[in-house]
């Protein structure tokens, strides 16, 4: 049995993840699961790349990146589903903050979406190959 569900998108290629979304809040339905749509932002922190932004700009990017989730999460479910949708914005690596999210929730599904492979991924992208390789939970990778 399903009881949550962790839906891993990226913010920056919606139009490609509108299927995966899909495919999550149809397993959620038929099981009768909640429903968690997760985004990862980078965190640049305090690293030479970090010093090139401005103090706030995390705050401002969490704050931004949770209104294209709610938004995108609207417009491929509709209102009344996104509703009971829980939205986060985790901050660092994606493969990392999934997979612990998915810990803390007790997440039972991960479903993401896989982008085309180059010859270098072989499979699947590295985050994905990643949430495969550690997760403790089952992980349904959209193509």
């Amino acid at each position: 049995m399903i009881n949550t569900i962790l839906c891993a998108v990226d913010v920056n290629r919606l139009t490609e993840e509108a299927e995966v979304l899909r495919r999550a809040a149809k397993i959620a339905e038929v099981e009768g699961a909640q429903l968690d749509l997760i985004t990862v932002i980078p965190n640049y922190g305090k690293s030479m790349v970090g010093g090139y932004f401005s103090e706030d700009h995390t705050k401002k990017a969490v704050a931004k990146a949770k209104d294209l989730l709610s938004d995108f999460g609207a417009q491929t479910l509709g209102d009344e589903v996104n509703d009971k949708v829980r939205h986060i914005v985790a901050v660092g690596s994606v493969y990392h903050e999934v997979l612990t999210v998915a810990d803390k929730d007790k997440a039972d599904l991960i479903v993401l979406g896989a982008h085309r492979p180059d010859l270098s991924d072989y499979l699947l992208g590295p985050n994905a190959a990643r949430v495969v390789r550690h997760a403790k939970a089952s992980v349904y990778v959209v193509r």
